[in-house]
């Protein structure tokens, strides 16, 4: 079974009210971009990683790579307008004998080993599986003129994280399916569900935090800490 990793590096980050792309903020003196591959990369099971970056940031990127010294790295390749155009320019760059393909934002760099095995393990038994953790906080729909319209059950919502890990072929059908209709989701098992393919759910962790905003990298800095003691 060969194992595809698809790394999504490809967003401008514009909450993050910085001019720097926020995958090369450092965290400790690391950048984030490298910290997330890093994981991949000494996880055995996956056998290459494809990197998808922003077309002004191909240069910088192959210059961190290089630095870092990996070895897994198979294409760089560049993102598109939207997320899911730069999660379909990575798929299209994986290679042809894959069966299975992770897909995982860039910005999540504090992903783990064991995540990632159990992920992929999972996926002997079903067709995708995607790690998510079960929300803390009480979830209300709220109307345009800012009234409640519905408070949604706790216990039934999980908020999702990456890696999600599909079989290759379903993965792309997927992919395919969407742009003919110019359907855009908000992750990548949204596309799969609409293949009317049952989508398995396993724990990740709540320090798997995607980097988003400059509130998040003092939280990032001290998750990067509490693991180098």
């Amino acid at each position: 079974m060969k194992v595809s990793a698809v790394i999504a590096a490809g967003g401008i980050g514009k909450r993050m009210h910085i001019q720097e792309n926020k995958l090369f903020i450092e965290l400790l003196g690391r950048p984030v971009l490298s910290l997330t591959v890093s994981v991949f990369e000494s996880t055995e099971l996956i056998d290459e990683i494809v990197l998808v970056v922003p077309p002004d940031e191909m240069d910088r990127t192959l210059s961190l790579v290089k630095k870092a010294g990996f070895k897994k790295i198979k294409n760089v390749v560049s993102g598109g307008q939207m997320r899911q155009d730069s999660v379909y320019n990575g798929l299209q760059a994986i290679s042809h004998d894959s069966d299975i393909v992770l897909i995982h934002d860039g910005a999540r760099p504090f992903v783990t080993k064991e995540m990632i095995v159990r992920a992929v393990n999972e996926i002997k038994t079903c067709s995708a599986v995607i790690v998510a953790m079960p929300v803390k906080d009480t979830i209300k729909t709220v109307g345009e003129d800012g009234f409640v319209m519905n408070t949604l059950d706790r216990e039934l919502l999980w908020q999702v994280q990456t890696p999600q890990v599909f079989k290759k072929d379903l993965i792309i059908e997927a992919h395919e399916r969407a742009k003919k209709v110019s359907l855009q989701a908000t992750d990548d098992s949204r596309l799969v569900e609409r293949l009317g393919e049952k989508v398995k759910v396993i724990r990740g962790s709540y320090e798997n935090i995607k980097i988003t905003t400059p509130e998040d990298i003092k939280i990032a800095e001290e998750i990067l800490r509490s693991r180098q003691l």
